[in-house]
């Protein structure tokens, strides 16, 4: 049983090609895939998607690439799904300093926001950081400290996979690992405690080495886990077993 955590099922890269890609992750032992909704459109066909495909789970919040454009005019939504039981997380949300397409302050702003949300429907958190891990930190142990939630897509150094797991969070590891440049987040991923870890395929993005160039999809998480079976010296099933239970311990919904 493989659980893709992380998974942008109802954006419009995907249009037209999801039949296949939920035929092909069912193919490929993929039990439940976590959609992430990151605008009205989106968290619309996601909830709509979830009650035809009941392993199709939805979590909604705006990527802070966006919140300056998109932000106000979409938390309604988010807030009215998760009061409403719809959600099994809140996020994408975070910080990310790379582009900075929104402002920095903004972005904390509207992080704040999200941890309040996630507190008051006892929600886990799925977060996006890029060169923001300081700013990350100090909030979470300021605003959302012994409270759970993830890092998406981790691509941080070891010194910032030990803070997060510390402080009880997950890593979420994409086809990233597979990179062959991505010898250090290979270090990361030898050393996390297999208890803490999560996989995920960001589809459609990031698809894994040997599909390099292709539109990800769930079905891809397969080479995730294999190589991290590969790191740790432990069976794939293992790896399959292990971090689909911690999917959902986390995410209490897709139990």
């Amino acid at each position: 049983m493989l659980i893709d955590t992380h998974a942008h099922l109802t954006s419009e890269q995907v249009e037209g090609q999801l039949g296949g890609m939920l035929a092909r992750a069912k193919e490929k032992g993929v039990d439940k895939v976590l959609n992430i909704c990151t605008d009205v459109a989106s968290l619309e066909k996601g909830l709509s998607l979830a009650q035809r495909e009941p392993w199709i789970f939805n979590a909604a919040a705006t990527t802070p690439h966006d919140v300056e454009k998109e932000g106000e005019h979409f938390f309604p939504f988010v807030e009215d799904s998760a009061k409403k039981g719809e959600l099994a997380a809140i996020g994408e949300t975070g910080l990310d300093y790379h582009y900075t397409h929104s402002p920095k302050k903004l972005q904390q702003d509207f992080l704040l926001r999200y941890f309040e949300l996630a507190k008051a429907c006892h929600l886990p958190l799925i977060i996006h950081c890029r060169d923001a891990f300081e700013d990350l930190l100090a909030m979470i142990d300021q605003y959302y400290a012994h409270r759970p939630g993830v890092l998406h897509c981790f691509t941080g150094t070891l010194s910032e996979a030990k803070h997060l797991v510390d402080r009880g969070w997950l890593l979420s590891f994409s086809g990233i690992i597979t990179f062959k440049k991505s010898e250090s987040l290979r270090e990361v991923a030898a050393w996390a405690p297999l208890d803490r870890i999560v996989i995920e395929t960001d589809t459609p993005y990031l698809a894994p080495q040997s599909h390099r160039g292709k539109v990800n999809e769930p079905s891809f998480i397969v080479e995730t886990a294999q190589e991290i079976a590969r790191l740790k010296g432990i069976p794939l099933e293992k790896v399959a077993q292990i971090t689909a239970d911690n999917a959902c311990k986390l995410f209490l919904k897709m139990r």
